[in-house]
């Protein structure tokens, strides 16, 4: 078994470089993705490269031989150097970004988009994307301040949603959204001055919600744009929620709604 033992290779460099810097990836147009689960969930067609530990190797050969058609061995203490992760699962991949336009993001007859204003916590945007797909999301846009998506750290919260979520940056954020409201598309601004609170608006209708930054909220720029700012009421002395828990609590309202309509119509 040929393996690579020296942090000073070549490969192994390159792989420092892709998790630690966005211009790499972009480069190149890939990201670094670890885990068993995210390995068998990611369409194997993105996949370029693919990295086991040795102890992986050694333990899971008959899986490594029967569900890659090829890769590269790194011994264990090269594989903890590229790793991101403190208890690494012995498996990396590079794999390929993925491209969406506007369109794609819009979705089908019934849009449901968020749209994040400089969001900038890894997690936050690994978890909503997770919540996202589970919630129905057509689509996410992003500003080009918010964390990059292929951020390690994000890829492994969105727990592989980021291979079916569709998504893209927006060069002009105003922009996009004034794409989203010519379509019909009704925009909400989760926003601490909201007149109406979240549940009483329909959101059965095509809707996009604007999620802003974590200390500082939406910019007035992309607040105004907003046809109605709503509130998510708060008991006690809390004056907001982290902006992927109010994400979650606006998109599952508006599948909450939908599945109702949808149970209406059965019956």
């Amino acid at each position: 078994m040929n393996k690579i033992t020296s942090t000073s290779n070549a490969k192994v460099k390159r792989l420092v470089n892709l998790k630690k810097k966005r211009r790499a990836r972009d480069e190149e147009k890939v990201f670094l993705v670890e885990g068993i689960r995210m390995f068998r969930e990611a369409p194997k067609e993105i996949l370029n490269e693919v990295y086991v530990s040795e102890s992986f190797y050694k333990k899971e050969r008959s899986v490594a031989d029967d569900l890659l058609a090829s890769f590269e061995v790194l011994s264990d203490t090269v594989f903890d150097y590229v790793s991101d992760t403190r208890t690494p699962q012995g498996i990396l991949c590079v794999a390929k970004q993925m491209e969406y336009t506007l369109d794609t993001v819009e979705g089908g007859d019934k849009p449901h988009i968020v749209v994040l204003d400089r969001l900038q916590d890894p997690g936050n945007l690994g978890t909503i994307f997770r919540t996202a797909e589970g919630a129905g999301v057509t689509g996410i846009i992003m500003d080009r301040e918010c964390v990059d998506i292929y951020n390690p750290k994000t890829i492994r919260s969105t727990m592989g949603s980021i291979y079916r979520m569709p998504f893209c940056y927006a060069a002009n954020l105003a922009d996009a959204i004034s794409f989203l409201k010519e379509r019909g598309i009704r925009t909400y601004a989760a926003h601490l001055e909201g007149a109406r609170d979240y549940d009483e608006e329909d959101y059965c209708r095509p809707c996009a919600f604007l999620i802003g930054n974590e200390g500082n909220g939406l910019t007035k720029e992309i607040a105004d744009l907003a046809d109605n700012y709503i509130k998510i009421p708060m008991k006690g002395q809390v004056e907001s929620l982290n902006a992927a828990i109010a994400a979650s609590v606006l998109m599952f309202e508006a599948a909450r709604q939908r599945r109702t309509m949808s149970d209406r119509i059965v019956y």
